[in-house]
């Protein structure tokens, strides 16, 4: 079977791109990436992947476009429509699986104009706009959330499984702002670094590129010794090495952490697309898994009050419990029966 992954735009669109690629090679099958120049798709992979062939066009996101520049956004996707068709058609691609994000779209209706199956994965609690559109089209429909999804979890790379482990000290804390990093969860960190550091506590904090500098001064200034990083695809042994994390509710991110056995206190991203990362974190929440604090509120304070009574063990535990292994594995094996 020859395979397209198709989507990104974000380092949590991605991650479930890498994953189902992995998996797919595992198998013994083919594997193309199409993905945008914008965005964070050629960054995320320039340094290797599985995928036999990587092809980033010129696209950009259309819901948050005005006037001209929705139109300008709508033509791009047109025009890379069809250059997704004649790389499907040059690679013979039996199967497109979306993962969502503005860069999906192009492949996504290329491969329905080439009457070939659309599979879909949908990584949020709130549906996006473009897997709404699709979802009739497709031959599956993935969603952890998804009551009626024919796959239960969500897929991860293996090596979040492999090093799964049960927190029961608290011994150190991982901060992650996702991949543009969140000046909140940078503030929050940098405003509780020196209480950490009085209770033996090491820091590992993933700043983001833009606010690197300024956080990297600030903990000099603090004379506090921070493992810090910009940019890493060094996360999953970071967030292994971990006891608790304080993270953006990325739905990758949020379900790393998941299987990977480690509590988090979750900071939503308020602006995120039908607030979806609050319903992400809601779910854990809900099922007593961890913790959620919308920015604005005492975030010091919620931080302090899980540090002193964590109850690390019984998350962790539910955490392990709850994680379902080999999602992705899962998922191919679905395109495998539906295609025959």
């Amino acid at each position: 079977m020859k395979l397209c992954v198709t989507g990104g735009g974000t380092g949590g669109h991605l991650t479930v791109a890498e994953a189902i690629a992995e998996a797919a090679v595992s198998e013994g099958h083919e594997c193309i990436f199409i993905g945008s120049k914008n965005g964070q798709d050629r960054k995320y992979f320039e340094y290797g992947s599985v995928f036999s062939h990587l092809y980033f066009l010129d696209t950009t996101g259309v819901v948050n476009q005005k006037g001209f520049g929705k139109l300008k956004a709508l033509y791009k996707i047109l025009k890379a429509l069809f250059s997704s068709r004649k790389i499907l058609k040059e690679h013979k691609i039996d199967v497109v699986y979306s993962v969502g994000g503005f860069s999906a779209a192009p492949a996504s209706f290329a491969v329905l104009t080439l009457y070939k199956s659309l599979f879909i994965h949908e990584q949020n609690a709130v549906t996006g706009r473009l897997n709404k559109l699709l979802k009739r089209y497709a031959r599956s429909f993935v969603s952890a959330y998804d009551k009626e999804s024919p796959i239960k979890g969500y897929p991860v790379k293996s090596v979040f499984y492999k090093t799964a482990r049960l927190r029961e000290e608290l011994r150190t804390i991982i901060f992650l702002g996702g991949s543009h990093g969140a000046k909140a969860i940078n503030d929050l960190a940098l405003g509780v670094a020196w209480k950490l550091k009085k209770r033996g506590i090491a820091i590992i904090h993933q700043a983001g590129e833009a606010d690197f500098e300024r956080v990297r001064e600030e903990y000099e200034k603090l004379g506090i010794e921070a493992e810090l990083y910009g940019f890493t695809k060094e996360l999953p042994s970071l967030i292994s090495r971990a006891d608790v994390a304080v993270s953006r509710s990325g739905a990758s991110t949020l379900w790393e952490l998941t299987t990977n056995g480690c509590p988090a206190l979750y900071v939503p991203y308020p602006y995120a697309a039908g607030d979806h990362q609050y319903h992400n974190a809601k779910f854990i929440l809900n099922n007593n898994m961890g913790w959620c604090e919308r920015k604005g509120e005492d975030l010091k304070s919620k931080l302090f009050a899980m540090i002193k009574e964590p109850q690390l063990k019984e998350k962790s535990e539910k955490l392990l419990q709850y994680a379902q292994k080999d999602v992705a594995i899962k998922m191919i094996k679905d395109v495998e029966d539906k295609i025959g």
